[in-house]
């Protein structure tokens, strides 16, 4: 049972009766009224327990989109129901509309539509159903909560797939699909033709030239079914935000289209997300399947509080990757936790596998160094200019190890790392 505003309204207004007639009799008339009508709502109401409350709709939507959840709701009853219906979600769903006032005849259903605008990543769960039934004079009504469940998966957004055709077209290029090879590019055989001054004599094919009497070369592609393992650090670096956005979220960006560009290049794409554990995993998956399955299983991953445990991420790694691969590790250029954590371990992982490290780097820093109104300004640029060169100092060190790095501000991070996969493609070094 609950009571409505009408009914605060109507005990206001025999609140002001009573004190004009400023008598029991009028009291009690107006309390006895009151109680009278408020009974008679309850009475009169038609009952929540039978109602079936059923869902369908969609299961999946990228964030920033939008998704519409159908609720349906069947009176067996007979009695004809009115009722607010209010559709809980969690605020992070945004859905609307809240809650709506519904009328539905004796055997009959009504089907409501919530629209949901998510405005984070992850799963997101609806609540009961509370459904507040109405007595005929509004004052007073029969409340329950009814069950429905239904979750809806809110997936990257995939930003960066407008960079996919420009990708593609230089994948083509390097494939031999244009016929645009350059000379001693890539390392798989692709064709033989004929010998142009200029040729590099050491692809002559003898064989081909005895059989032929002509001088014959072959020509080479970039590797197929080549490995690839991208591993996202889920530690408390990927927190942080940069440009509004948190490393992790341009993280998984990046990831999306590596994962894209690979699977279209025909190379297998494994996936692994870690920072004292492992969080999500995708081995095996399928060219035509990887993708999907990647995003599906990054939507849910927040960043975790703690540090990363380099030494148990190389040996999951490792473990995942158990052939020559192209280890993509997405994380921050932080020098202690990279001078500390991940360079003891890099020789190991870079023994028998090609390394490429990238990170998120904040553009602020350029603008903050640029800073030299005041003496506030100059001491926050020569903090800028210290993190820029501590930055600049761990990404040497990686490379003198034997790894690739790619550091860049969030809206090139994505572009620029499909574009070192496709430069280790051409030069045959995956």
């Amino acid at each position: 049972m609950t009571l409505t505003g009408r009914a605060a309204l109507a005990a206001l207004a025999g609140a002001l009766v009573i004190l004009a007639f400023r008598d029991v009799a009028a009291l009690l008339a107006v309390n006895g009224l009151l109680l009278a009508t408020i009974a008679a709502d309850l009475v009169l109401a038609a009952p929540i327990r039978p109602l079936l409350v059923s869902r369908a709709g969609e299961t999946k939507v990228l964030l920033g989109q939008s998704a519409a959840v159908a609720l349906t709701v069947a009176n067996p009853g007979r009695r004809t129901l009115r009722a607010d219906v209010r559709d809980a979600w969690p605020p992070s769903a945004g859905a609307e509309p809240h809650h709506v006032r519904v009328r539905i005849p004796a055997l009959g259903r009504l089907t409501l539509t919530t629209t949901l605008t998510p405005r984070r990543r992850g799963d997101k769960a609806a609540a009961t159903v509370t459904i507040r039934s109405l007595g005929p004079f509004g004052l007073a009504a029969r409340q329950a909560r009814r069950p429905a469940p239904w979750t809806v998966r809110v997936l990257p957004p995939f930003g960066s797939r407008r960079h996919l055709p420009e990708k593609l077209s230089r994948l083509r290029q390097l494939d031999g699909q244009h016929r645009s090879l350059v000379r001693g590019q890539g390392s798989e055989f692709d064709s033989l033709r004929e010998y142009v001054i200029g040729d590099d004599v050491r692809s002559i094919d003898w064989r081909a030239a005895a059989r032929r009497d002509d001088v014959m070369v072959r020509t080479w592609r970039p590797e197929r079914d080549r490995r690839i393992l991208v591993v996202l650090d889920t530690g408390r670096t990927s927190a942080g935000r940069v440009a509004g956005i948190p490393r992790l979220d341009t993280s998984m960006d990046a990831t999306l289209l590596l994962t894209a560009l690979a699977s279209r290049a025909g190379d297998r794409v494994d996936f692994l997300a870690f920072d004292r554990r492992v969080r999500a995993r995708v081995v095996g998956a399928s060219r035509s399947a990887v993708l999907a399955s990647v995003t599906e299983a990054m939507a849910p991953i927040e960043p975790e509080l703690v540090e990363t445990d380099a030494a148990a991420l190389a040996s999951a790694a490792l473990t995942t990757a158990r052939h020559r691969s192209l280890i993509v590790l997405l994380t921050d250029l932080n020098p202690a936790a990279v001078e500390d954590g991940l360079l003891p371990r890099l020789p190991l992982l870079a023994a028998r596998n090609q390394v490429l490290v990238a990170a998120v780097a904040d553009p602020a820093l350029a603008q903050m160094a640029a800073g030299r109104d005041g003496t506030g300004q100059v001491y926050d640029a020569a903090a800028a200019e210290q993190a820029r060169s501590g930055r600049q100092w761990v990404s040497a060190l990686l490379q003198r190890h034997g790894a690739q790095v790619v550091d860049a501000p969030p809206d090139r991070l994505p572009s620029l790392l499909a574009d070192a996969y496709l430069e280790l493609k051409a030069a045959g070094r995956l």
